[in-house]
């Protein structure tokens, strides 16, 4: 697997966050969770929730060699909507999991990568493994294996040490982590070899995992804006719509927006406004699929006129709408209308 340098720097420096949910051993919870925090530990997971429904969430560990990919791994998941907390102490994993029972059905999957650095630390999570099974609490392991020999070239490649190696080599470290992990990769229900997978590879061996019968989703975000303002610095895509003429110049149409029907019906009705917008679509169908198969699950489209108010605005209307009907989780975004 062709490792970026985030992946193994992440796991050579301790504690890192997999998203937006956590930062190291700290959780940023739901609004619901955070107020019931401080009873947790009273907590069953098997408690229903206020509608009488059974709300254990569904609990994958990711776990395996440090360079292997863990940190990938968790960002696929993340993007298929799960609840991923990256390195949280075993110990706390019960914890974690009684918060998610409690979110009444908003933490339904909770995936939580564990680093196993320590002899103590790895018998914690044996503990923690024992008391979900007591608990009837549905989890999987998914162990990352990787040969010596990629996870030496990854780790030279960003010039990082390995997390265990201490005075020795690399390999030294490596082959404490492996001794180390040898009973947890025994009980993992689905193990991964990354020795020859690139980043691409391995989303698609979790998608095919955990994304179901379904495709991949993609999410795209649709964003008016005038060229004036400058561009969008998050854009991936930009629509230039300033060929079409400006309903600026036209003083009954100038108080009002691309959201209002008769400007939209102006842009609209001008030559290859139409066929502008229904070959552009076609195009976007073609890259969306690309994207999915690339494991990119988001996309800004940014649509420029000059102001950002008439022109971009209608067409940004129309695009998100014909989006949306593709099956694409759209939101539409006018960046600079008003600002004039």
């Amino acid at each position: 697997m062709t490792e970026n340098s985030h992946e193994t720097a992440q796991n050579a420096t301790g504690p890192t966050a997999a998203g937006p949910t956590a930062t190291g051993p700290t959780v940023t919870e739901t609004a619901d969770t955070a107020d019931r925090a401080d009873g947790a530990a009273d907590v069953s997971t098997n408690t229903p929730n206020e509608t009488g429904d059974a709300a254990i969430p569904e609990l994958v560990i990711i776990s395996g060699m440090s360079g292997a990919g863990r940190s990938t791994a968790a960002k696929c998941l993340e993007d298929l909507g799960w609840f991923v907390v990256d390195n949280l102490p075993p110990a706390l994993i019960p914890t974690m999991v009684e918060l998610g029972a409690r979110s009444q059905g908003n933490v339904a999957r909770i995936a939580v990568v564990v680093d196993v650095r320590g002899r103590r630390f790895f018998d914690n999570l044996r503990e923690s493994l024992a008391d979900l099974e007591a608990k009837h609490v549905t989890r999987r392991i998914v162990f990352l294996e990787s040969s010596d020999d990629a996870l030496v070239r990854r780790f030279e490649s960003v010039r990082r040490p390995h997390p265990l190696q201490g005075d020795g080599r690399i390999v030294d470290g490596i082959a404490a982590e492996r001794d180390l992990l040898r009973e947890l990769r025994g009980d993992a229900d689905l193990v991964i070899d990354t020795s020859s997978l690139n980043v691409h590879e391995l989303r698609a061996k979790m998608d095919a995992q955990f994304a179901g019968e379904s495709e991949p989703e993609l999410r795209a975000t649709v964003m008016s804006f005038g060229y004036k303002y400058g561009l969008p610095v998050d854009a991936d895509l930009v629509v230039d719509c300033r060929f079409l003429p400006n309903p600026h110049w036209v003083p009954e149409l100038r108080p009002f927006t691309g959201v209002n029907e008769e400007v939209s019906d102006y842009v609209f009705d001008q030559p290859g406004a139409k066929e502008f917008l229904n070959q552009y679509t076609e195009l976007l169908q073609l890259i969306a699929a690309g994207y999915r198969r690339e494991g990119k699950r988001y996309v800004t489209i940014a649509v420029g006129c000059t102001g950002g108010k008439h022109r971009s605005v209608a067409m940004s209307e129309k695009l998100s709408a014909r989006l949306a009907a593709e099956g694409i989780e759209t939101v539409l975004v006018h960046r600079d209308m008003g600002r004039e």
